[in-house]
């Protein structure tokens, strides 16, 4: 009876972990920046290309640095179908392969939201993507005139 009860329960745990994921990858997401860089607003085009590190430099000539949210976490793996239309694991490979050939630096990556808002706010030409519930006072850059994607 035990064991049944225990199957029963961790039937459960995985089938809401399942729908916890799945939910959190649906959230809308926001493109958070430093004062100093980003323009307040980008074309998703322009916003993938940022993110792919194909633009190293803003236009006031401050270097681009990404923060992100770890690719193990929901937004990060949000982030990953959202805006890389890639999985965690080929995500990383794109950076390590962007390191490698000396073309470019992989982002930052952080285990929590608040971690990466103040990584944002202190860095000078930093752009992060969080969800857009978690949004306080960061600067937010609208992507094709939205706050949110």
């Amino acid at each position: 009876m035990k064991a049944f009860l225990f199957k029963i329960v961790f039937i459960h745990v995985i089938v809401f972990t399942v729908c916890l994921s799945v939910k959190a990858q649906d959230m809308p997401l926001t493109v958070i920046a430093n004062s100093k860089g980003a323009p307040s607003e980008l074309t998703l085009i322009q916003l993938k290309a940022i993110l792919k590190g194909e633009k190293l430099r803003w236009n006031d000539g401050s270097k681009v640095t990404i923060a992100l949210m770890k690719t193990s976490t929901p937004i990060g793996l949000n982030t990953c179908k959202k805006l890389y239309n890639m999985t965690s694991n080929d995500l990383n490979k794109l950076f390590l392969a962007l390191v490698f050939q000396g073309k470019g630096e992989a982002p930052t990556f952080f285990n929590s939201i608040s971690d990466l808002q103040t990584f944002v706010n202190q860095t000078p030409g930093t752009i992060g993507i969080i969800e857009s519930n978690t949004a306080n006072n960061e600067r937010v850059i609208y992507i094709d005139g939205k706050k949110s994607i």
